[in-house]
């Protein structure tokens, strides 16, 4: 009995996704951001990683608030939200409140980086898309321009651009760099049922 519980114990420790499941607040999602996501970025849509991102954004919340201002399941900060209806008639009502409205932003204002990135691999576009959302668009452009000062890579985020910072503090750096990871390795695998995944 005592070495089952140990060994219950180390896989707990060891695959700590083995004993986490997709939260019940998910699952009545699920459709409406496939039907997004294939509306705004096609058929081979990175669902497993819009999924991902949401439950690191709010944990399927409503009406989750940020201590910055963020608000819904996507965490539009009031600024964001007001640009992103303006520039897309079907966000025109600004309601990142409303369910469907925030998955429908998510997945268009993630594509809007994904065209604005470049990189030499998908796995490394999807990250500088992600940063972008997180801390947003010019500090990814900075930290490019100084990792090429520095004779590193700027198409390369992954040990490469990731190590760069622009200005920013150290609490906001270290949160920009770590929100891809905890999305594209920590909880998008939890979601890969969902979708198509990107880097995994």
């Amino acid at each position: 009995m005592r070495f089952i519980h140990r060994l219950f114990v180390a896989i707990t420790l060891l695959c700590p996704l083995a004993v986490q499941s997709i939260p019940q607040a998910a699952k009545p999602y699920q459709r409406e951001l496939i039907r997004n996501s294939h509306a705004v970025w096609g058929l081979k849509a990175p669902i497993a990683l819009f999924a991902a991102q949401i439950h690191q954004e709010s944990q399927w919340d409503i009406r989750a608030v940020s201590p910055v201002g963020a608000r819904g399941l996507a965490q539009f900060m009031p600024s964001t939200a007001r640009w992103i209806s303006g520039l897309y008639p079907e966000l025109a009502d600004n309601q990142p409140y409303n369910p469907s409205w925030a998955l429908r932003a998510l997945v268009r204002y993630d594509y809007w980086l994904y065209q604005r990135v470049s990189a030499h691999t998908e796995c490394s576009r999807v990250a500088f898309m992600l940063s972008a959302y997180n801390g947003g668009l010019g500090w990814v452009q900075k930290d490019k321009r100084k990792a090429r000062t520095q004779g590193i890579d700027p198409l390369t985020y992954w040990k490469g651009v990731e190590l760069v910072n622009s200005g920013r503090s150290r609490a906001n750096f270290t949160e920009n760099r770590g929100y891809p990871k905890r999305i594209i390795y920590h909880w998008q695998p939890l979601y890969q049922t969902w979708g198509p995944s990107v880097c995994l």
